[in-house]
Order: structure tokens, then C-alpha cells, then sequence
């Protein structure tokens, strides 16, 4: 009994590939995770751009987010820290947001590819095909995460009439949340190659951020003197 047990431990210490799932089930918590995954009340978080084609780029980013409302702070570019940092304020949505970018059921068809081995447990990977046709990108491909079913890595082909190429969007965790932390683009850009690198990193989850972080400061009022 000791040697069967000490057996058993040492197999699980070595990371025995576990079982395949079914495709189908998958597919049934995925579309529950989905639905159920949350969204951060308020984030910070850190992000590199660059890019290299037709216009070149390369900046570093500190973004203030609560619900629609986002500070952006500028702090280096071209790899120089800015003496001052440039911030600006906007409303918009969170295009990246997994409940967003993910395929659903009611858009896409998903047919099982193959599963992929990821440490102690197994990934599935998914080819995407859209319902209904429209939009400059279209998910082809999804891989999906075997243990909190949620996409792992999304992968798009996008076309117009002035640029192609291929793209993909990579998701891990960050304590309850499901956050970006890669996106790649190579393409076509009237007739020029383009690429484009995005890294997240340094995820923070307040509790709430103040109105006044997304409020430009108010200026100093011009000194009078008293008449004489």
C-alpha cells in the first residue's frame, strides 16, 4: 500500500497528462464563462505600443480606467521617459474587454482542431467561423483555457481596401479577471508592411478610482494686484 501511494505521489509531482474533455463540453463552459466572467469596476494597468510600417511608434502608457472613463498618461516615447508626461482624458469602450472580443454561439460556429498540453492541464483549440459576413476582422481561430474555459489567445484576419493581415489577442489571468497581455499585428498597409505590438502588464484593481483622476486640473487664476 506505502509503494502504491508513494507511486501515485511521484506521478502526480511528474504532471501526468491529464484526460482530454470532450470538445462539446468545452464548449458548453466556455459559453458559461463567458457570460459569468467579470469585469474590473476600476483598473490600472501599464502598456507598451509599437509600431513599425507607414508610421513608427514606440510608447509607454499608464491608463486610469472606471466604467467608460480613461486617463492616459504618456510617460516615454522612443524609449526616452518624458520630463512631463502627457495626459489626456476620453470616454470610450474597452475594445480589448474578453467579454467583447471573445466568439459566442450567436456569431460563430466553432469546430474542434486539436488539444494542446499546457503544464498540468489541456488546452483546446477551436477554427471560427463567422455566421454573418460584414466588418474589416474576422476571428478564425480561438484557443480556449481547460481550466477556466475562457479564450487563452484569439486570432483574427483583417482586410479593406487599403490594408490585410493577420492579428492575435493573448488573455491570462489576474486574480477574478480574464485581462489582455499581448496583441501582434502584421500586415499590408497601402502596399507596405505594417506591424504592431501591444504589451500589458502591472494590473491593478482598486476599488474605485476618484472623479477627479479623470478631470484636467484647473487652471491657476491670473493674479490682479489692488488698485492704488
Amino acid at each position: 500500500m506505502r509503494i502504491l501511494l508513494a507511486l501515485a505521489l511521484l506521478l502526480a509531482a511528474a504532471g501526468v497528462a491529464p484526460e482530454d474533455l470532450d470538445s462539446q463540453y468545452v464548449l458548453q463552459r466556455y459559453a458559461v464563462a463567458i457570460e459569468t466572467v467579470p469585469t474590473p469596476k476600476a483598473v490600472i494597468y501599464t502598456f507598451t505600443v509599437s509600431q513599425a510600417g507607414p508610421s513608427n511608434i514606440d510608447q509607454r502608457h499608464v491608463i486610469y480606467r472606471s466604467g467608460l472613463h480613461v486617463r492616459d498618461e504618456t510617460l516615454a516615447v522612443d524609449g526616452v521617459p518624458l520630463v512631463h508626461k502627457i495626459v489626456t482624458f476620453s470616454q470610450r469602450e474597452d475594445r480589448y474587454e474578453i467579454s467583447r472580443i471573445a466568439p459566442k454561439a450567436a456569431t460563430y460556429e466553432l469546430l474542434f482542431v486539436r488539444a494542446l498540453r499546457d503544464g498540468h492541464h489541456v488546452d483546446y483549440q477551436y477554427e471560427a467561423s463567422p455566421l454573418v459576413r460584414g466588418g474589416d476582422a474576422v476571428i478564425d481561430r480561438v484557443t480556449i483555457d481547460g481550466v477556466k474555459y475562457l479564450p487563452k489567445d484569439v486570432r483574427f484576419k483583417t482586410g479593406s481596401e487599403t490594408a490585410h493581415g493577420i492579428a492575435h489577442v493573448a488573455y491570462a489571468q489576474f486574480g477574478k479577471y480574464w485581462m489582455p497581455v499581448l496583441a501582434e499585428i502584421s500586415g499590408v498597409v497601402n502596399g507596405k508592411p505594417a506591424r504592431e505590438r501591444i504589451v500589458w502588464s502591472d494590473y491593478r484593481f482598486p476599488e474605485s478610482l476618484p472623479p477627479a483622476a479623470f478631470q484636467s486640473p484647473r487652471p491657476l487664476p491670473h493674479a490682479t494686484l489692488p488698485p492704488m
